[in-house]
């Protein structure tokens, strides 16, 4: 263990870890961190996404620099400030037209999507809300209420009914998964739940947290089409899928779907804290001071986030997201004949996972070896998933194929490490990861 994470631990909380090794970073620059001990580590996690342009990305320097150079205050909340509303001008603009109404700005998904999830339930009159199993839409008090990943600990709100959402891999295929999810929820609104008592149905595009799960073909626009049938909101959230990393803008753009309310955070920033909320106005009007914290809406995050939209666009970042995520995905698929523990890959431009399983079901105690092998050959990955087998790769947006094909190297080789034994398991002893 280094000096700087064993200092951590005499003073700080442990309360908002999710550590799976030893990383003790001291900086970074694009695709790679520093650690305390010097090495450069390859960052395929891009901390949970959130530092989407890498790290210490020129154009969000500029762009902090400039805004404390001559800062508009610190808050939207009693003053307006040119970069909230440029920034929220720009939001508007990259949504569908039935979402363009008015945008929130918070500090991260979470209090975004427990702002979506009070605000449309007082808005509409409805007293229910529809996510699904597996499913994390936040940490906070309000957002973990809406959400169904079974190693949150807060409790689930009243109104909140979870369903399945669609595993192709597990239902066996792709038609199997969606049929049997959709044939749910319709019983659901046949018996239990009147779909005229729901508010709003909070999907996410791919559900990251909950296995990198992608869709079935149709299956979210049959889903819009029960929610336009029934007057129920649909809500996207995007935070970690969002903001090109599918190889879209929008990654509900490769569905075919036009949300009535988008949820923005993690990426937005480019690693400062910023959410946004983008619906329409007589939702996000609702009320005065419905929801706010001191410094929401601060023009130093605010233009940070305008920088990596802008950035996004100028680069053609959501292309490079689809180029060099098809590298990744097919040099992952690559290393599936090689290692039994590969048992499905999957994914769309760089939000991909690779599910590890064993004779006896999900690979856990395997999957958690494996990244904390690859963090000492020099890879940087964590794990998700309902039964924690999942890796997960969101690097960022900037990743080069080259980088890509290194980063699978390594993990081919942590892999191999593992199946032949020689990763010590006393080594997770201090590493609970989810």
């Amino acid at each position: 263990m280094s000096g700087l994470y064993a200092r951590e631990s005499r003073s700080v909380s442990k309360m908002a870890h999710l550590r799976f090794f030893p990383q003790a970073i001291v900086g970074g620059s694009g695709a790679y961190v520093t650690g305390d001990d010097g090495r450069q580590l390859l960052d395929f996690a891009a901390s949970w996404g959130a530092a989407s342009l890498g790290h210490a990305h020129p154009a969000v320097r500029e762009a902090v620099n400039r805004a404390l150079s001559d800062q508009a205050g610190a808050s939207y909340l009693s003053a307006a400030n040119e970069a909230c509303v440029l920034l929220a001008e720009k939001l508007l603009s990259l949504v569908p037209e039935r979402a363009r109404g008015r945008v929130w700005f918070g500090h991260s998904g979470s209090d975004a999507n427990e702002t979506v999830a009070r605000m449309v339930v007082a808005a509409t009159g409805r007293s229910r809300i529809i996510a699904f199993e597996g499913a994390y839409h936040g940490g906070t008090v309000g957002s973990m209420a809406v959400s169904g990943h079974p190693a949150q600990q807060g409790a689930r709100s009243p109104g909140l009914t979870l369903v399945p959402y669609p595993n192709s891999y597990a239902a066996g295929s792709p038609d199997a998964a969606k049929n049997a999810a959709l044939a749910h929820i319709e019983r659901l609104f046949a018996t239990e739940v009147p779909p005229e008592d729901v508010a709003a149905f909070f999907i996410e595009p791919i559900q990251s947290d909950g296995g990198m799960l992608v869709p079935p073909d149709g299956f979210l626009k049959a889903l819009e089409g029960l929610c336009r049938e029934h007057g129920i909101l649909l809500v996207s959230d995007e935070v970690k899928v969002g903001l090109g990393r599918s190889g879209r803008f929008n990654a509900f753009e490769h569905d075919g779907i036009e949300p009535d309310i988008v949820v923005f955070g993690k990426g937005l920033g480019g690693g400062l804290p910023i959410s946004a909320v983008v619906g329409p106005e007589a939702i996000l009007n609702h009320a005065v001071a419905f929801s706010l914290q001191t410094v929401h809406g601060n023009p130093v995050c605010a233009a940070a986030a305008l920088a990596v939209l802008r950035t996004i666009e100028r680069d053609g970042l959501a292309a490079n997201a689809a180029r060099s995520g098809k590298v990744l995905r097919e040099a992952l698929e690559r290393l599936a004949p090689r290692h039994p523990l590969i048992g499905n890959v999957r994914g769309r431009g760089l939000a991909l996972g690779v599910e590890l399983i064993d004779g006896h079901g999900p690979a856990a105690r395997q999957t958690a070896l494996t990244v904390y092998r690859a963090f000492q050959l020099g890879l940087v990955l964590y794990y998700v998933g309902v039964h924690s087998n999942v890796l997960e790769f969101t690097p960022p947006l900037t990743l080069t194929e080259s980088e890509a094909h290194k980063g699978v190297a390594i993990l081919d080789q942590a892999l191999a490490d593992v199946a032949a034994g020689q990763v010590d398991e006393s080594l997770l002893a201090d590493f609970a990861g989810w």
